[in-house]
């Protein structure tokens, strides 16, 4: 199967882009290879930030459950 690439443009601070490009450079990899990863990092860690479903249950049941416990260990 082919690797199929999308080309896009975008504006990047000078600073950012030169420090990128010399990564790029002293790891011997293509700048593409740096945008992508960096892009599939921040994908990862967005996704990373909404809690799982069953962990909101249990929080939400347990909050239900000993809520007021909670709230008199918080003082």
């Amino acid at each position: 199967m082919a690797d199929v690439r999308e080309k896009f443009a975008t504006q990047v601070d000078p600073d950012v882009l030169a420090d990128i490009r010399k990564l790029a450079q002293q790891e011997g990899r293509q700048l593409q290879t740096l945008v992508e990863e960096a892009l599939a990092d921040l994908l990862e860690k967005r996704r990373n930030l909404r809690p799982r479903p069953n962990v909101m249950a249990a929080y939400q049941a347990s909050h239900e459950r000993y809520g007021s416990l909670y709230k008199k260990l918080a003082k």
